[in-house]
């Protein structure tokens, strides 16, 4: 039974198959491919349908049934050998700055413009350029769970990326669309939290569990006071359910991004089946001292240099506030149903999903997706997946990657599509 349990608990903390005992082993994926989206040009991506990635992982049998772990996995762009993807496409994000119409003047428009171009980097994924950006941990494995310690995927993500038919990746992701009011102006989702503790078990019936507690500075991007998060999972070679709860506290002590997902899938002969809900809601975003630096910093300065009163400063000063404090707020929910279908050595998939805004911007977005993944080998597939977001109000979402988010369309309400054709390579 003992034995059981701790195979189980090994497994659940690595993304990758688990290692012999005493040992350690550099893995990784290569993925890239072309993408063609609605009024851009094909361009080459890389991480289309996985994130590309080169990691180190070693387990140790230090015997009474306790194993020592490690897990560092590095982001790779193959399109440029950076380590920060930027966004697919090139275009600005408008709604975080709806309402500013006091910019809009001939006067001040070149100031809108600077504040745009400011706040496209603070929702750049890897901002920090962190060498393992994608996990960092270390543990170990006792015979009653696990107790882990760093970067990890947090358990309210697990259950939404085990919900997601597209599997987190390509133009078909679920999360294409939960990012924000009107497009990836934030995190649907806490994907991992640094500085973070966390406990995990798996039983050989399959249930499951995990309960993460992060320290000031956690989170995805580091913006937190506190982070936690607890899941509970049953997985079996049918079955792959869970109910996922996470919870942010910016570094004000105020509470920041809240979500909970329930979902999972289910295998009935060659198909199997999909179906995911994602509630979402932050009203104090972890941003937004970096989008009001854009303001304190860059623009204020250059208007007090030329000569603009203090006076008219500090209005437009407060109008910036309040209205990217409001823009900056999610309050929405997303739900998915998908499938694959087993068709010889490949897969037939196709999903659809739908982003509810409750906000006043009322920006819903509803994605269709098909696609197709055929395995050449053991450890190469080649993939296309065809996407089609329609957006309603100030939407802006446009289909991205697993390694990069689509960013934004030209024009609020578009609506948006994409062809992308990858191969993935696993080593």
């Amino acid at each position: 039974m003992k034995t059981k349990l701790i195979a189980g608990v090994i497994a659940t903390c690595f993304a990758a198959p688990v290692l012999a005992q005493s040992s350690v082993t550099i893995y990784g994926i290569a993925d890239a491919g072309f993408m063609k989206t609605k009024g851009e040009s094909a361009k080459l991506v890389s991480g289309i349908a996985d994130g590309s990635r080169i990691g180190l992982k070693g387990t140790e049998d230090i015997g009474g049934g306790y194993k020592a772990i490690f897990n560092l996995e590095a982001r790779v762009e193959l399109d440029t050998g950076t380590q920060s993807p930027g966004l697919v496409t090139p275009n600005q994000g408008l709604y975080l700055t709806k309402g500013m119409d006091a910019f809009k003047t001939p006067a001040l428009a070149p100031t809108l413009a600077t504040l745009r171009a400011g706040l496209q980097p603070a929702i750049a994924v890897n901002a920090e350029k962190a060498l393992f950006d994608r996990t960092a941990m270390v543990g170990l494995v006792t015979p009653v769970g696990a107790i882990l310690v760093g970067r990890m995927y947090t358990p309210g993500y697990e259950v939404f990326a085990a919900a997601d038919a597209f599997e987190t990746g390509t133009a078909g992701t679920w999360g294409g669309i939960t990012g924000g009011t009107a497009g990836f102006t934030a995190l649907g989702a806490d994907i991992r939290s640094q500085k973070s503790i966390q406990y995990r078990i798996a039983t050989p019936s399959g249930l499951g569990g995990s309960l993460m507690y992060g320290t000031k500075n956690s989170g995805y991007l580091g913006r937190y006071n506190k982070f936690m998060g607890a899941a509970i999972t049953y997985k079996t070679s049918i079955f792959d359910l869970g109910v996922g709860h996470n919870q942010g506290e910016d570094l004000q002590g105020r509470k920041s991004l809240t979500t909970t997902t329930v979902g999972g899938s289910v295998k009935v002969g060659d198909f199997k089946f999909f179906a995911g809900y994602h509630d979402q809601v932050n009203r104090n975003s972890a941003l937004l001292g970096d989008y009001l630096a854009v303001f304190n910093g860059q623009v204020a300065p250059g208007l007090r240099a030329a000569g603009v009163p203090a006076a008219n400063v500090a209005a437009l000063t407060k109008i910036y506030t309040d209205n990217i404090t409001r823009n900056s707020q999610v309050d929405a929910s997303s739900y998915q149903l998908g499938l694959h279908y087993r068709l010889g050595q490949g897969r037939i998939m196709a999903s659809a999903a739908r982003q509810n805004d409750r906000t006043v911007s009322n920006s819903d977005a509803t994605l269709l997706a098909v696609g197709y993944d055929y395995n050449i080998s053991a450890r190469t597939d080649i993939y296309t997946v065809l996407a089609n977001i329609k957006n309603q109000n100030d939407g802006q979402y446009t289909p991205g990657a697993a390694g990069s988010p689509g960013g934004f369309t030209k024009v609020a309400g578009d609506d948006s599509h994409s062809i992308q054709i990858g191969v993935r390579h696993r080593f």
